[in-house]
């Protein structure tokens, strides 16, 4: 099982505020040191939840610049959102000066008021087709294929972005999670797949996987792609001990992302019917017990928080479902200093879930005794 960091901060800091940035740099110089195998930054505009990384090129050329190993990936680029010549010219800068450690999550996106910054905000209705036309093209720049556009002038123009990337192709995951046809399509395009537990249990989970590999095969693709599953992260001594650190900041951190969704109900994708759902009679006592539900079922049943013997079990059942790389997420409120002595006690967790083959020489005792 690989293990990376994903940094999705809900930004409760004000204009002023010094070291918005320090959890995720020293997060990231920490993953490159201790053999963590990617390091994940979103795209989120105009609200608190994820709000540190409305571009992640810029915040992955910062990580790029301190690291040396790590792969420095995107959860998610919103291609529906941008040219997608701008996507190549971005990311190829972030594999340059990486020396071609870049991959790319991408995903239609599905908050309306992102929309206003694309170039033709219809885009929203029709962004499952834009967002595959887009990542075709994407894919053809970043191999240096010409890409026909025209200009003010009128005149038909063949580009192809600068500088090179030094990958010839870009690792590309598309992001999925409720929607079965979603991984299916990444399995047809023979792309990896990042997903999460919001809207969908392990069971459900499992039988997507299992479509995904199908779609793969068929498509005559090599080898079987990468499910990379994004989890809360906590590991500590006990489960009451992490239950008790994780319960408020979590809240909290749920909180953020309910104020997200609460505006754009009818587009949120992990929920099955968002018509049910009477946001104006959520009162605060309702809220209180539906995000201390949420947290109780993240805790036990979503996550990685908790003790080792537990998240070890839950390293076993992703495994069995064939998830291969858990994103953890760690920067969900906690202090500094807990975030930190956490990723010390993951990395321990990452041994025991990984332990190393034995030397030849052992072995061979072994095998004469």
């Amino acid at each position: 099982m690989d293990f990376s960091l994903f940094f999705f901060a809900n930004d409760a800091s004000a204009a002023g505020d010094h070291g918005k940035y320090d959890v995720i740099l020293k997060g990231a110089r920490w993953a490159d040191r201790n053999g963590f195998s990617r390091v994940w930054i979103p795209e989120r505009h105009f609200h608190s939840f994820g709000g540190l990384s409305p571009n992640p090129s810029v915040l992955a050329a910062a990580i790029a610049s301190i690291t040396e190993r790590v792969q420095i990936c995107s959860g998610s680029v919103v291609m529906p959102l941008h040219d997608p010549i701008r996507v190549a010219e971005e990311w190829s800068m972030v594999d340059n000066i990486s020396g071609g450690r870049v991959g790319l999550g991408i995903a239609c996106g599905w908050v309306p008021n992102d929309f206003v910054i694309s170039k033709n905000q219809t885009d929203f209705d029709n962004r499952k087709d834009v967002f595959h036309q887009n990542t075709l093209a994407l894919q053809r720049l970043w191999r240096g294929e010409p890409h026909q556009v025209t200009n003010p002038l009128g005149e038909p123009v063949d580009v192809r972005i600068m500088p090179r990337p030094v990958q010839a192709d870009v690792p590309l995951w598309i992001t999925a999670a409720a929607n079965p046809d979603t991984f299916r399509q990444a399995g047809e395009m023979g792309t990896h797949v990042l997903t999460h537990l919001l809207g969908q249990t392990v069971d459900e989970l499992a039988d997507k996987i299992v479509l995904y590999r199908e779609a793969w095969a068929r498509a005559g693709h090599k080898g079987r792609g990468v499910i990379t599953l994004m989890l809360h992260t906590l590991v500590g001594d006990s489960d009451d001990e992490v239950h008790e650190i994780a319960r408020d900041p979590m809240k909290t951190y749920l909180g953020a992302s309910l104020s997200l969704a609460a505006a754009h109900l009818a587009s949120v994708p992990f929920l099955k019917d968002p018509s049910r759902i009477d946001v104006g009679a959520l009162t605060p006592d309702l809220v209180d017990a539906t995000l201390e539900a949420s947290f109780e079922k993240y805790f036990h049943m979503g996550s990685l928080m908790g003790s080792y013997e537990k998240c070890l079990d839950t390293v076993s059942e992703m495994e069995r479902i064939g998830v291969d790389e858990l994103a953890c997420l760690v920067d969900f409120g906690l202090d500094p200093g807990i975030v930190s002595a956490g990723l010390e006690n993951l990395n321990v967790l990452r041994r025991l879930a990984n332990p190393a083959p034995l030397a030849r020489a052992e072995r061979v005792a072994q095998a004469a005794e």
